[in-house]
């Protein structure tokens, strides 16, 4: 795919190499042109319209304030497409994608009934499903259990001695699952079958892990695979929900699963209970996965760090903290706007879309003292990693949670860790990060 033309009505028009860079999912593959490009952005173009061959015309919005300003009101910069919910998209998707969307939907891009596909006060209700649990207090009660997991992890998983492995592959990724599981109430044998739906939900862009059910790498197969995954997912939580219904538990699945609309008192729509359950199980397992092994890789490179943390896990909280701030596991989200509107002293004008670069806002000069540097007791740290106003992640206590405790059953062990061979990163300009890093770990 390339790129006919670029428009911008910056001072400064954009490459048309960095224009591909950050909008093409496989722009995505190698950290060090992408953070290039996100940086010569925010140097000469910050607020920038471009086009890329198979897309819409879409701002790049690079620096931390234009996405705050952005994201802290909703009604000027929808999501789910304001007065009429379903006519956008808030993940970058081209355009055949979209249309593929539209096909099976009936002409909505509202493919899931979750809050990031919802514009208040919508969203505000559907978030009310499950915004107390996921409160620091209330989380607090499941301390003791998300320890439990993470030493089972670490026993199951790695032993003492000399490690070598893949760190993302054979241990990142299934940590954050099997909380995330435990917590639903889904037995752990099905943890496999979640898994799979969780790689092939992401991993729509890397021939790694395309679904045998779609075809080939084309502009539609994204699309393919990414609604296939999502069939599956509505398959098996549809059981789940009648399950929690018939029996109700002490679990999250429970809480969902019989929550009720506030106007009339009947149950909320299955497909709102899939929304909550995909969402949780896919953004809320992959992100906290990437952001455990970009931690790791850092400190590898880093062994006075390391030494530093091991010595005084109370650094582990800051530690976390700056982890997602170098991460930024989630990419991008993309706005609408609702209205003419002035950005950045430029004209916006009603229906321009935006994709907000949280991954170059956290590395933004005008907030952050040397950015490019791993930091453990960086402060101020106002990273948006977790996003900001109504669509920031409901689960980042948890991801906070699961991370920290992780890092303080884990780095007390370890005696010696380096990156051993080449790493990977997900080809997808979403969510994600590293989905290979061979490492040696030594543990005692």
């Amino acid at each position: 795919m390339t790129v006919t033309h670029t428009e911008s009505t910056s001072a400064t028009g954009v490459p048309d190499e960095i224009a591909r860079r950050v909008v093409l999912p496989e722009g995505h593959r190698d950290d060090e042109p992408l953070f290039a490009a996100y940086r010569w952005l925010r140097e000469n173009a910050p607020l920038a319209k471009v086009r890329v061959e198979g897309y819409d015309p879409i701002w790049l919005v690079t620096r931390h304030a234009d996405i705050m300003e952005i994201e802290k009101q909703p009604a000027v910069f929808t999501s789910g497409g304001g007065a009429e919910p379903g006519s956008h998209n808030p993940i970058l998707q081209n355009q055949a994608g979209d249309a593929f969307t539209r096909s099976l939907t009936g002409g909505s891009l509202r493919i899931l009934e979750t809050v990031t596909y919802l514009d208040p006060p919508e969203h505000t209700m559907v978030k009310d499903i499950a915004n107390e649990w996921f409160r620091p207090a209330s989380l607090k009660k499941w301390e003791g259990r998300i320890r439990e997991l993470a030493t089972q992890a670490i026993a199951d998983r790695l032993r003492p001695g000399v490690n070598n492995l893949d760190f993302v592959g054979d241990f990142a990724l299934y940590y954050p699952l099997h909380v995330v599981m435990s917590l639903f109430g889904v037995p752990a044998e099905d943890e496999p079958r979640m898994m799979a739906l969780t790689q092939d939900f992401f991993g729509t862009a890397d021939p790694e892990t395309q679904r045998d059910d779609v075809a080939a790498l084309t502009p539609e197969a994204a699309a393919q695979q990414w609604s296939a995954a999502i069939r599956d997912f509505y398959a098996y939580f549809d059981a789940l929900v009648e399950a929690r219904r018939a029996e109700p538990q002490d679990d999250l699945a429970s809480i969902i699963a019989n929550a009720r609309h506030p106007d009339d008192g009947e149950f909320f729509a299955k497909e709102v209970a899939y929304g909550w359950f995909v969402a949780i199980s896919t953004a809320g397992h992959d992100t906290t996965s990437s952001t455990l092994a970009g931690i790791i890789e850092v400190l590898a490179h880093h062994p006075d760090e390391l030494a530093r943390v091991r010595a005084d896990l109370s650094l582990v909280p800051d530690l976390v903290n700056e982890g997602l701030r170098w991460v930024s596991p989630v990419k991008h989200f993309v706005r609408q706007a609702t209205q003419d509107y002035v950005l950045r002293g430029q004209q916006i004008t009603k229906g321009d879309r935006f994709m907000l670069l949280y991954q170059s806002a956290n590395r933004d000069t005008d907030i952050f003292e040397a950015p490019d540097e791993f930091r453990i007791n960086r402060r101020p740290n106002k990273h948006i990693a977790f996003g900001y106003g109504p669509h920031m992640c409901i689960g980042m206590h948890l991801a906070r949670q699961e991370l920290r405790i992780m890092l303080e059953e884990l780095l007390p062990r370890v005696e010696s860790l380096e990156v051993t061979g080449d790493r990977k990163v997900v080809q997808t300009n979403f969510v994600g990060g590293l989905r290979r890093l061979p490492v040696r770990l030594e543990l005692r």
